[in-house]
Parts: structure tokens; C-alpha cells; sequence
């Protein structure tokens, strides 16, 4: 079955799961963020086949997620790094951590914790705020459809 891309449609979401939104990229964009760089140690750290590994790679840089750099070591290899745009994606691997935690993991269950580099202590959860600092829910929102410019006559 060929995969539908949601490359030009409306919806922001759609889009964004075009670009990152099978697991194998995300958790990719997430050993990034640990400061995993060389194609050899994702696929180590992930378990993922090679073929798999190459093709969600090769996908991130294409959607200027990842760049291709020089080793940091100066060596001949190359690795990855987060571009602008992959580190823009941190707050969605927080959120989807956070998520996670809240549902999917017994009270006792160990698990690793996000702290705060400077303080050692755990980040608050994520939250929604209204440009005026109010806390928002889901109910206090929606989506206002977008408006379709008409084209301008001479």
C-alpha cells in the first residue's frame, strides 16, 4: 500500500506527522536530543535494520529536521546534528515523555526522570498558556479555519 503524504494539506498536524510522524523518526529526533550523532550508534541505541535506519535518516534531512556535518572528532565521518527546526521539536519529544509518564507506567515503576541541568530538580509538566498567561484546556480552545485570500481584481 503506498503511504498518502500530508505535505500540502491543511491541517498543521498532518503536516508536521508527514515530516516526523512515524516512531522510528521520532525516537531518532529523541537520541539526537541525548546527543546520539553517528549512524552506527542510533542504530545500536535503537536496534533498528540499517535499510530502515538510512531511509528515516535520510527523511530528516530532507525535511530539514537533521544536517549532515563533519565529525566532531575530525575525522573523515560525518554525522548528525538537530538543525534550528529539529531543535524546535523538543517541547513535542517533552510532551510525548510526559505523556508517557502520566499513562502508560505503573506509580511504582522506576523510570528516568527530565530534570532541569542548573537546579537537578524535575521540570514542571508542560502546559498551554493563552497569550495573557492563563492555563488553557483543550475545551478553551479551537481552530479557526484559514482564511482564503481572494484575488485581488485590477
Amino acid at each position: 500500500m503506498k503511504r498518502k503524504s500530508f505535505r500540502e494539506a491543511e491541517c498543521p498536524v498532518a503536516r508536521t506527522l508527514d515530516a516526523i510522524g512515524d516512531w522510528w523518526s521520532l525516537l531518532i529526533v529523541r537520541d539526537a536530543f541525548d546527543g546520539i550523532k553517528r549512524f552506527g550508534a542510533f542504530q545500536q541505541n535503537l536496534g533498528i535494520a540499517k535499510g530502515m535506519l538510512s531511509t528515516r535518516l535520510r527523511d530528516l534531512v530532507d525535511a530539514g529536521v537533521l544536517e549532515l556535518v563533519p565529525a566532531s572528532d575530525g575525522s573523515a565521518y560525518q554525522e548528525y546534528a538537530l538543525t534550528e527546526k529539529g531543535r524546535g521539536l523538543f517541547l513535542v519529544i517533552v510532551a510525548l515523555r510526559q505523556w508517557g509518564e502520566d499513562n502508560l507506567y505503573r506509580e511504582d515503576e522506576p523510570r528516568s526522570v527530565l530534570v532541569d541541568a542548573e537546579k537537578g530538580q524535575p521540570i514542571a509538566p508542560l502546559g498551554l498558556r493563552a497569550s495573557d498567561g492563563r492555563r488553557l484546556d483543550w475545551t478553551d480552545t479551537r481552530v479557526e479555519a484559514a482564511e482564503i485570500n481572494p484575488r485581488k481584481s485590477s
